[in-house]
């Protein structure tokens, strides 16, 4: 679903997993951008340039081959106090602007989605930078902050904030700077000797969905977190789905995408425009609906709800946009579209019954899915599999009513379609179905009778007496 005009297309399973808690982010260099900092590759040329010294011809086939943390430690190897000169020089390198238009939006964007409605947060960075600890000045949040190598468990009683490669005080002191994973090195202890890295980053693959963001699909760091969740994969483990937004240039978009999969990650891709204009407007869009709960379902469906809905190709897809806030469980969304005056057009009504809904989208309805993925389900906004709370009893003899009950976004639903009962396109509908209503929608329809013109009356009252049938 896209949060913005032309922005990625970002996975119902995501969003649903993200309002249930489950769905962590895992941030990289590309948040910072706006702040003027730059990803390792720039991080490692820009080394060479504040110590005054060039690329070796082994450290510039390292840099050429995007091995940033092998040229890191080649020259930390190579200069007198090299380890502590080249971890002083990324500190005054990662000093970041924060007089930048948008400085710090996006973290502050980030801090609010990592925030569960339980108060908890859970959110992640191998940035080294403070531009989160500004944000969390900025917006007087209380968040724990851990960093390595002492790292928590992240388990579902896990709170805070985690810098997984160190982070960088206002005067890193000679121990701070050791312990940042920066040289291949530093990573080689992290992921593979040591291994606290690949241990967090395993328990973390295991209870969480993660999504990767400001990572491009060459990082050093991206590598050695796959590896380590390959390794995991060797031994039987079966970890969650693992997203990650990722751009693409003009006429790049299915090549980027299967180098992405071929990772065993399902990206979430965006065009390169303007610094990564649309990943960065989808972050803030979303933390701006995601704090504001029922309100910013309401107010998508406020906004475009109104308007007969776009055409395919408008390249906003707003559709998707309005079926995702009217499937709120709360209903509340629906409700709103129910009593909008003047009320949404009836063409909405061929987008709630179309069956866009797959396997994958069971749990946003209630309904808790099989492991394995039924690939010939479908199923639409007002024709859906039911949860146990309202599914009828199965049963040698069934009672008078085996109908399902109604949630209150079906109720809400059909208060809206009351207002087109004079569109002969609803009847036709409903007579292609089979001609037999819910009885709940049944006595809804029977009590707007005297708001019916007479020849769609009569009509009405046909169906109601189970006159109307499709024809076998």
């Amino acid at each position: 679903m896209q949060l913005i005009k032309n922005g990625p297309e970002i996975p119902e399973t995501l969003l649903q997993a993200h309002e249930e808690g489950r769905a962590v982010f895992f941030c990289g260099a590309g948040i910072s951008y706006p702040a003027g900092l730059p990803g390792f590759k720039g991080l490692a040329t820009a080394l060479y340039d504040d110590l005054g010294t060039s690329p070796t011809e082994i450290e510039q086939a390292a840099l050429k081959r995007g091995q940033y943390d092998t040229a890191v430690g080649l020259l930390e190897g190579r200069i007198v106090g090299g380890r502590e000169l080249v971890r002083t020089a990324a500190s005054r390198i990662l000093t970041p602007d924060l007089t930048r238009p948008h400085a710090i939006e996006t973290h502050e964007a980030l801090l609010t989605l990592s925030r569960n409605r339980k108060g908890q947060y859970r959110l992640i960075t191998t940035n080294f930078d403070r531009i989160f600890e500004h944000a969390i000045r900025q917006l007087h949040l209380e968040v724990s902050t851990s960093h390595a190598p002492r790292l928590p468990v992240p388990k579902h009683r896990w709170d805070g904030l985690v810098y997984v490669h160190g982070l960088l005080s206002e005067a890193a002191t000679s121990r701070e700077l050791d312990c940042l994973v920066l040289s291949s090195g530093d990573f080689g202890l992290a992921y593979l000797i040591e291994r606290w890295a690949a241990r967090f980053v395993s328990e973390l693959f295991r209870n969480f969905i993660v999504c990767f963001v400001g990572y491009s699909i060459d990082d050093p760091v991206l590598r050695y977190m796959m590896d380590a969740l390959a390794a995991d994969r060797l031994l039987g483990e079966t970890p969650s789905e693992v997203f990650a937004f990722g751009s693409y240039s003009k006429g790049s978009k299915d090549r980027t995408a299967n180098e992405w999969k071929a990772k065993n990650v399902s990206p979430i891709l965006y065009q390169e425009h303007r610094h990564h204009f649309y990943l960065h407007q989808t972050l803030r869009t979303w933390a701006e609906i995601y704090r504001d709960g029922i309100l910013g379902k309401e107010r998508i469906i406020v906004r475009h709800a109104s308007a007969r809905p776009p055409t395919v190709g408008s390249g906003d897809d707003v559709i998707s946009r309005v079926l995702w806030a009217l499937g709120d469980s709360t209903g509340l969304p629906a409700k709103r579209f129910a009593e909008l005056d003047p009320p949404p057009a009836f063409e909405w009504f061929d987008h709630l019954a179309s069956p866009r809904f797959r396997h994958h989208d069971l749990r946003r309805f209630g309904v808790q899915p099989n492991d394995g993925d039924d690939q010939n389900l479908t199923f639409s906004l007002i024709s859906r599999p039911t949860p146990y709370s309202r599914a009828p009893l199965m049963a040698l003899i069934e009672g008078n009513d085996p109908y399902p009950r109604w949630d209150t976004v079906m109720f809400q639903i059909a208060r809206w379609l009351l207002k087109h009962l004079n569109d002969p396109k609803l009847i036709l509908w409903a007579a292609a179905q089979g001609g037999s209503l819910h009885p709940d929608f049944a006595r809804l329809v029977a009590s707007q009778m005297s708001t019916i013109s007479p020849p769609m009356q009569s009509l009405w009252r046909l169906m109601l007496a189970g006159r109307i049938k499709r024809r076998t």
